[in-house]
């Protein structure tokens, strides 16, 4: 049974409002395992690849609205799969409040490097196990506090950007409608993790769908982590 949580800026809506979140294909980043939050760069060419299996699964699904993050990875997925969907779409919203997790002073950064020197000294030589050792709230609140500029967001203050976002998305829509969002990867396992019990601890794929429903004031995960057989 999956666990709900109320969201308390938004109105009851009676009809359900469906988001499905698509994380951006691989980047140039990600080829090279480093730690991509704030900063940015664009698909490689499997990237692109990525956006497109998720645009062939999602084409039957007709979009009312897109949104993503103000990054070129983020919009540049959304808008592949805006290209190939019966919408008339053409580009999504883009919006700060749906940008991946602030990692500070980590941005860049070799990923091993990284989580070792942070999780290692607690037993917890990957992000996967500090997540799971942790749970992601508390490993994100590890990393601002490993940060030595304090400029990585702790969970407060990623749920402070991330929620509202959110909540003005569902705000906007109307009862039924079906919206895409073009976002990353730890914020999708961020929002999986505070709205469900599912497990968040396996790598999350690029291009992979997890769909949320909005209704009656709460959001539900009804899977996460797909890249075929949705519905």
């Amino acid at each position: 049974m999956l666990e709900l949580r109320k969201s308390t800026s938004t109105e009851e809506i009676m009809t359900g409002i469906n988001l499905y979140f698509v994380r951006h294909g691989q980047t140039h980043l990600n080829h090279y395992r480093r730690i991509q939050g704030w900063a940015d760069s664009d698909l490689t060419d499997r990237g692109v690849m990525d956006a497109q299996a998720a645009a062939k699964v999602l084409a039957p699904i007709k979009f009312d609205q897109a949104y993503s993050s103000d990054t070129k990875r983020a919009s540049r997925t959304a808008r592949i799969i805006l290209k190939a969907n019966p919408t008339d779409i053409k580009e999504p919203t883009q919006t700060m409040a749906l940008r991946e997790e602030n990692f500070g002073y980590f941005e860049g950064n070799d990923t091993s490097q990284t989580w070792n020197m942070i999780g290692g000294p607690k037993g917890a030589s990957d992000y996967s196990d500090m997540i799971k050792m942790f749970s992601i709230e508390r490993t994100r609140d590890m990393i601002s506090d490993a940060d030595p500029f304090g400029e990585a967001e702790n969970d407060a203050q990623f749920w402070a950007r991330v929620q509202p976002g959110m909540d003005e998305i569902v705000s906007n829509a109307k009862p039924g409608d079906n919206i895409l969002v073009a976002a990353h990867g730890t914020l999708i396992r961020s929002i999986v993790s505070k709205f469900s019990d599912i497990d968040i601890t396996a790598r999350i794929l690029n291009g992979s769908i997890t769909k949320l429903v909005y209704e009656n004031g709460e959001y539900q995960v009804e899977y996460y982590n797909r890249t075929d057989n949705i519905d």
